[in-house]
């Protein structure tokens, strides 16, 4: 069963109005992995569709290679994915296997044999949520080049340690790094400005989840800001408490809009919060 996408929607939305099908049949589907856009298997109730894109339901299509992550948005030129914590993105010289890049390789490579994977952006080992990769180097390149300028939103979601004198605030600091890989605030003549927006959005009496904004990409930028707070990020052993007894830092990548010069118009990914960080807001009330 094939069909070609007319309009922008949502794909189980899009299936419901144009199948002949109960929706939790659809959900089944989709739950087997048995839903391909434009080649590509997703379980994503509310992958974004856009005009032109093939959705094929085929239900003999388990021998497929799956990521075992969630895919955002997929087509000839990028791919958008939902990074777990604790995966580095690309390799270092002491991990060259066990990455995000690898991964999605793979999974490309798997599909296409003369598949590439490009490097467009990254997120910190222990960050999870939302990382773009180019499928092709042109695609690559202009993104690269021209990402300030093509980025109009960074959202991110964290859980912080304690509550926050203000509720909403706009923290412009300068960072620098050292030898050891360390970031940390310094004068105005001597460091890259970074500027990072937050918002309280919940507290209790241990814990406080915010919203955060970027204006600036430095390395480590939202850990050093909250840190300089007092109110280090739960789970972050380099910038808060070594002692920390969570296993994962607790900042997300959570909403990427980008200008995306192939349909020539801007697209939004989003990702839902961790579970991890309503349980543990939970925990704290």
């Amino acid at each position: 069963m094939k069909l070609v996408v007319e309009k922008e929607d949502e794909l189980l939305n899009y299936l419901y109005n144009h199948l002949d099908m109960p929706k939790k049949t659809i959900k089944q589907y989709l739950t087997h992995g048995s839903i391909f856009v434009n080649n590509n298997r997703t379980t994503k109730y509310n992958m974004r569709l856009l005009p032109g894109m093939n959705i094929v339901i085929d239900t003999n299509s388990k021998s497929k290679k799956t990521l075992p992550f969630d895919i955002l948005f997929e087509d000839d030129h990028i791919i958008v994915v939902n990074k777990p914590s604790g995966l580095l993105t690309i390799a270092t010289n002491k991990e060259k296997e066990k990455t995000l890049y690898h991964i999605v390789r793979e999974y490309l490579v798997s599909k296409n044999k003369n598949a590439k994977v490009f490097i467009v952006h990254r997120l910190d080992k222990d960050t999870s949520g939302i990382v773009l990769f180019a499928k092709d180097e042109k695609t690559k390149n202009k993104l690269q080049e021209n990402w300030n300028e093509y980025v109009s939103l960074r959202e991110y979601i964290a859980v912080v340690h304690g509550t926050l004198k203000k509720k909403e605030d706009r923290i412009v600091e300068y960072l620098k790094e050292t030898k050891t890989n360390l970031v940390y605030t310094t004068k105005k003549d001597d460091g890259k400005e970074a500027i990072t927006n937050y918002k309280v959005l919940k507290e209790n009496n241990q814990y406080s989840l915010v919203s955060i904004f970027l204006e600036t990409g430095r390395k480590n930028q939202i850990r050093v800001a909250f840190q300089s707070l007092k109110n280090p990020i739960v789970g972050d052993k380099k910038y808060g408490d070594k002692n920390d007894l969570e296993n994962r830092l607790y900042l997300h990548a959570n909403r990427l809009k980008i200008y995306y010069p192939e349909i020539k118009k801007e697209i939004l990914f989003e990702t839902a919060t961790p579970n991890e960080f309503k349980k543990i807001m939970n925990r704290g009330d």
